[in-house]
């Protein structure tokens, strides 16, 4: 599987970049008449209802912004989330107006039917050939990454017809997609080094369970000095693919209790405890003297004594010199990094990659976040300057990922239910971080909420009364304790089988732990069904699949209505959780989903109940030991990659409700009617406000 796509970088390294201006498109001016209405969208991803209310409750002092608009809006408005309640399904859902049946998003991960292996369910992948060069160099000679979702965006519509719209890391929106204004991508905007970015561990003491992980280095001290390297993009260029790296070294002074760090011409110093600037970075993938890809990365020094260990961010694009084209226009990346400094260009900047590795502690990772909560309103600042110094008006998004990527991690010490809560965490002060006196990691949650609110204020009070503000969520969020395995049900229930000598994963503390993939382990000759994806399930359905046994038509038909019903009985047997169902509903695709794509859709969208989700393993196509499992870390303990009834988003307002039980694409429809302006495609949702 390609993260970055190559096919934008050939182009940027060999042919250069075209014309990226755009006449008339960042007009300025002083506040004053705008040729159209100005209307606001704060995104905040997993905004949950119910902890919003919690938050306001214990709190009204400090939720003065969000009490405005619940008081406009009649409260606080669940909004209808996707099926499943997936980021990119959702949030694809808001940028087209559509279901996935018809813009093709139907999970982060699909499958290719015809290897039965794991695809990123966002984007297409093509390699066709590579054209030997003398020694060990090879010319890729067609490498295209393009978006697998179907259905333009809404700001590219309304742009068509003259209305100004800028969209501030939208997630899903990589590559770019043009409007008439700004437009800058979020959540899915790859790494140089990885899909979803890989942080680095630099340490003379590496631990045990990750001595074979190529992040996780190991370093040695000698004279004081220390030389390694730092891993970023594979080059395609080379026989083999392998990593590029560029020399790093570390000059320790033990006296002062520091390190200085060179990484090309970027000189560093730094103690335990602090977080470095992002610093560019150079990886040739061609021999010297032609073009290299520009990156940046940001260092944490976590300790000198007893033990060296130094944190690496994952390598970023270069805003500055960006391999493929981050904003639009172009340049925008730029101005912004001109403007507020070089910053996270990833689509997940909060490092939860870090942390579920245990690269960074708990307290680590909300520093780390902080530091992207803190860019990300330097960024709001900017982008509200150039919108209101834009006398054409129109539409502004942007969007705030902290509150989901910080539940997702941190949820566990809110919860005294959840099996991996630790107590003595739990109390330890976190004001330095909340910047609430005597609040411990026990209220992270809500503090979460209660940081958001002075955003909302800083959009108040700078778009003004006249201003249509909506702030949305995608879906909220819910806990997740137990961990269940879609693909190990399947095998004990008969529907999947392996090879004769072939069995499913031991437990992964096991010394003899090895991962068992779908791809190998199975006996596509017996096998039925299969899961991939956090909430997919497929039949082997012949002529699909590339092996398939199930006859379509009426024996798919009954089979997916067996998987169903025993889906739906499964029920917990742990002391304390018995009886309670794992699976609230598991609903065919063919009935939820609508439009011409409908074709690629799950057989089945396994919703599970507050409190459970698939593996990790289960959804990269593994079969690991255990059905059922405790939720003990090493991956999100707080999540929404359930059924859509248990964790419903948010909707906010200024504006006069016209009915209630919205959807993600009632909003849709309504940017639409706030400006006169006609969708190309038959929407799923209708306007809603008066």
């Amino acid at each position: 599987m390609r993260y970055l796509p190559f096919g934008l970088v050939l182009l940027s390294l060999l042919a250069g970049c075209g014309d990226s201006e755009k006449e008339g498109q960042h007009a300025s001016g002083s506040p004053g008449p705008v040729q159209y209405k100005r209307v606001v969208v704060l995104g905040i991803d997993g905004l949950d209802p119910d902890i919003l209310q919690e938050a306001m409750r214990r709190y009204p002092d400090r939720m003065a912004n969000f009490q405005a608009l619940v008081d406009a809006s009649d409260g606080i408005q669940p909004l209808g989330t996707s099926t499943p309640p997936q980021s990119p399904v959702a949030w694809s859902n808001f940028i087209t107006g559509v279901n996935p049946g018809s813009h093709g998003v139907y999970d982060f991960i699909h499958r290719d039917p015809a290897t039965y292996s794991e695809l990123p369910g966002t984007q297409k992948s093509v390699h066709s050939d590579d054209f030997g060069l003398p020694g060990s160099w090879k010319f890729p000679l067609t490498d295209a990454s393009d978006s697998n979702r179907s259905g333009r965006a809404f700001w590219t519509v309304l742009g068509e017809q003259q209305v100004p719209a800028s969209v501030w890391r939208m997630p899903i929106n990589f590559p770019v997609e043009k409007g008439i204004g700004y437009s800058f991508p979020g959540m899915l905007t790859p790494a140089i080094d990885s899909a979803y970015g890989q942080p680095t561990l630099f340490t003379t003491n590496p631990p045990l369970d990750r001595l074979t992980d190529p992040k996780v280095k190991r370093i040695q001290v000698r004279n004081g000095r220390v030389r390694t390297n730092l891993t970023g993009p594979v080059n395609p260029f080379k026989d083999g693919e392998p990593s590029a790296r560029v020399d790093l070294d570390f000059f320790v002074d033990e006296q002062s209790d520091s390190v200085a760090i060179e990484l090309g011409e970027e000189r560093l110093v730094l103690q335990p405890g602090q977080w470095s600037v992002f610093v560019p970075v150079e990886f040739s993938l061609l021999p010297v003297g032609m073009n290299s890809i520009s990156g940046i990365v940001r260092f944490y020094l976590r300790s000198v004594e007893p033990e060296l260990e130094l944190y690496a961010s994952p390598v970023d694009i270069d805003p500055m010199n960006p391999v493929t084209p981050i904003s639009d226009p172009e340049e925008a990346s730029v101005e912004l990094a001109q403007a507020i400094g070089l910053y996270y260009t990833q689509g997940m900047a909060e490092d939860v990659n870090g942390l579920k590795k245990g690269l960074l502690t708990d307290e680590e990772f909300m520093a780390q976040t902080e530091l992207v909560f803190q860019e990300r309103g330097r960024m709001l600042d900017y982008a509200l300057n150039a919108y209101m110094g834009d006398q054409r008006g129109g539409l502004l998004f942007f969007y705030y990922s902290t509150v989901d990527l910080c539940a997702h991690m941190m949820w566990r010490h809110s919860d005294e239910q959840h099996p991996h809560h630790d107590e003595t965490l739990a109390a330890k002060d976190s004001q330095w971080w909340s910047g609430r006196e005597g609040s411990t990691w026990k209220d992270v949650l809500i503090d979460l909420y209660l940081k958001m609110d002075p955003v909302l204020g800083e959009v108040r009070s700078r778009v003004g009364d006249d201003t249509l503000i909506l702030v949305i969520s995608d879906h909220g969020f819910a806990p997740y304790n137990r961990i269940f395995s879609l693909n190990t049900w399947l095998l004990e229930n008969g529907y999947l089988v392996l090879k004769p000598d072939m069995s499913r994963e031991l437990a992964m503390d096991h010394a003899d732990f090895h991962p068992v993939h779908l791809r190998h382990a199975v006996d596509w000759s017996e096998t039925k069904a299969y899961g991939l994806g956090f909430n997919g399930l497929y039949l082997n359905l012949k002529g699909r699949e590339a092996e398939g046994v199930v006859e379509p038509g009426q024996s798919a038909q009954d089979l997916i209505a067996e998987l169903k019903t025993k889906l739906e009985a499964i029920q917990d047997d742990v002391p304390g959780r018995e009886g309670i169902p794992v699976v609230l509903a598991a609903d065919s695709g063919s009935q939820v989903y609508s439009g011409s794509r409908v074709g690629e859709a799950p057989d089945l969208v396994v919703g599970y109940n507050s409190g459970y989700g698939n593996s990790d393993e289960s959804s990269l196509a593994r079969i690991p030991a255990a059905v059922l499992r405790d939720n003990l870390g090493g991956t999100f303990n707080g999540n929404h990659l359930m059924h859509p009834s248990v964790v419903a988003g948010t909707l906010l307002t200024n504006g006069v409700l016209a009915r209630k039980g919205l959807k993600l694409e009632d909003v849709t429809a309504e940017l639409f009617a706030q400006y006169g302006a006609k969708p190309e495609v038959k929407l799923d949702g209708q306007p809603f406000l008066k």
